[in-house]
């Protein structure tokens, strides 16, 4: 497909990632039936609801030769109330060895991607406890990093072992045993990662220990002081060269910054990642100091194109700046420290917190150090990825599959930006951006607690909005008819394809600079125009996500 000049880089490589997915979807019904595979992963049955996970202890030993991993997980967990048996989540193709707790085995049963750990006694209400599951096996390989989940087993280009693992939407238990859902996060997490010591081991948080042992073996132990998702705990191996920066913000704190970068890089990786800093003092602008302080900040050099890892960014695009010069791929993952990695979705199905968010900041990034024009200029270029093939929110509690989707990046880029520019207060909407940011900081949050919280900082009702944008495909259109006579030249207006409820304005330029906010509705209106000619109207689509159609 051929792409107009002024599409950006980036744009491209989301097109060319995004069209396998587009296309799949335009060949198959829309409706789609979920298993009872879906539903165990996806919703939260009495069995998950009953505990909440505390801490994890992740201990994985990487076998390159073999392609295997294995290792144990100790789970520190509070009883929500009593219960005898719990649901923990590892894919079916890896093999549980055992499970322990107060060192006896615990009996378990299986079914698809989950399992069932029965009690020989009722836990009580507030209880705490730590068992210990042991596994191993050939975790599922990434056909397609970072859209399909797995391990990515690749060699550099000197042919040496180049290691990554990722499995948002696909799951975190295709390689280590966990509450594989969303809603629920540790307070903390320990990562304990054993592999050849001719390599170095990069995983999330803070590294607070290395040890080595006989054979040519050496382990990495890797804190986190915060609140992980599952899907954001990582593993990285390879011939990695280390180097380490500080950022200083506004208030004159010092925050590490640490670069995990292929050692043929090493000359060439500082100079471009410097960006950083600009990035981190942009974003603190908008929302606040840098959310995973204690753990400082990180990139690490992948072979897929990126990912989110909290604290441990998955970095892997070449080195390449975009036309509007900067890294794509720094700005959106980065962006994801704030929305997704602090605040985070409850459900797959909702991951538009997630992505439409840190899309829009991209935007806000240009506006930062390059004035308003330009960043209209990239939303414009966003505009043309908007597919509308599917509504952006998902159906809840089925694992629901189509994370990846365009829309959920661009769309709702757009729709924050018409939200913005339904406010029409600069002032009032990034004081709500930074407090919606602030209130559900380390917290897990679901679409009606992101809405209900915007809706209530402003007098103006954005409930129908959001409603439009997230739950049709449908693009909004207003239709314009426009006469002259001899009073003048009226104009009648209505909005078509929307919800019977949607009240989002649209901006009339007329000559002269000047310009009048309309609120259409379903029902058409009439208005004498203060214009001579009809030329003379101008809808600013720009602003708003709609069409005009006359």
């Amino acid at each position: 497909m051929k792409l107009p000049a002024s599409v950006p880089l980036n744009i491209i490589f989301c097109l060319f990632y995004f069209l396998p997915a587009i296309f799949s979807y335009g060949q198959s019904n829309e409706t789609k039936t979920y298993s009872g595979r879906d539903s165990l992963r996806g919703s939260l049955g009495e069995f998950r609801t009953v505990f909440d996970v505390k801490h994890y202890d992740l201990h994985v030993a990487v076998d390159i030769r073999s392609r295997s991993i294995s290792g144990w997980n100790d789970i520190l967990l509070e009883a929500v109330r009593p219960f005898e048996t719990i649901q923990l989540d590892l894919f079916e193709n890896m093999i549980l060895d055992s499970i322990l707790y107060t060192g006896r085995r615990l009996v378990y049963t299986r079914e698809a991607d989950a399992f069932f750990i029965h009690f020989p006694e009722s836990i009580k209400q507030h209880d705490t406890l730590t068992i210990s599951v042991f596994y191993h096996g050939e975790p599922l390989v990434s056909d397609n990093p970072p859209w399909n989940g797995g391990f990515v087993w690749e060699k550099d280009s000197l042919g040496r072992n180049w290691i990554g693992v990722t499995c948002e939407g696909t799951g975190a238990s295709l390689w280590w045993p966990n509450k594989d859902h969303l809603s629920d996060e540790p307070d903390s997490m320990h990562i304990t990662i054993r592999g050849p010591d001719s390599l170095l081991a990069v995983s999330n948080g803070s590294l607070i220990r290395e040890k080595s042992f006989p054979g040519g073996m050496k382990e990495w132990t890797w804190k986190v002081s915060y609140p992980i998702n599952n899907y954001n705990a990582t593993l990285n191996m390879a011939h990695y060269f280390h180097f380490r920066k500080t950022y200083q913000n506004a208030d004159g704190k010092h925050l590490p910054l640490d670069y995990y970068v292929l050692d043929y890089h090493a000359a060439s990786a500082p100079e471009h990642f410097e960006q950083v800093k600009g990035m981190l003092e942009c974003f603190e602008h908008y929302l606040g100091e840098f959310p995973f302080w204690n753990d400082g900040y990180a990139l690490v050099e992948t072979p897929y194109w990126g990912m989110e890892h909290q604290s441990c960014i998955s970095y892997g695009n070449d080195y390449v700046n975009n036309e509007y010069g900067f890294d794509y791929i720094i700005i959106h993952e980065s962006a994801h420290e704030y929305w997704g990695n602090s605040v985070s979705t409850k459900d797959h199905a909702e991951l538009w917190i997630h992505e439409s968010f840190a899309t829009y900041m991209e935007s806000l990034y240009v506006e930062y150090f390059q004035g308003k024009e330009k960043a209209q200029q990239y939303l414009n270029d966003q505009r043309k990825m908007i597919y509308n093939l599917r509504p952006i929110l998902g159906p809840l509690h089925v694992n629901y599959d189509e994370w990846n989707d365009a829309d959920m990046y661009y769309k709702g880029s757009w729709m924050l930006h018409s939200i913005r520019n339904t406010v029409n207060n600069d002032s009032l909407w990034f004081t709500m951006l930074k407090a919606i940011y602030h209130e559900f900081k380390y917290q897990t949050v679901s679409t009606e607690d992101m809405i209900g919280f915007m809706d209530g900082m402003t007098s103006y009702d954005l409930n129908p909005i959001f409603r439009q944008f997230l739950t049709t495909t449908e693009i909004p259109v207003l239709d314009v008819k426009v006469r002259a006579g001899k009073k003048g030249v009226r104009l009648s207006y209505r909005w078509n394809n929307v919800l019977r409820e949607f009240n989002m304005p649209v901006v009339l330029k007329l000559y002269q600079d000047q310009e009048l906010t309309l609120y259409p509705t379903t029902k058409r209106q009439k208005k004498i125009m203060p214009v001579d000619r009809e030329d003379q109207l101008h809808f600013d689509t720009g602003l708003f996500y709609y069409e005009v159609s006359d």
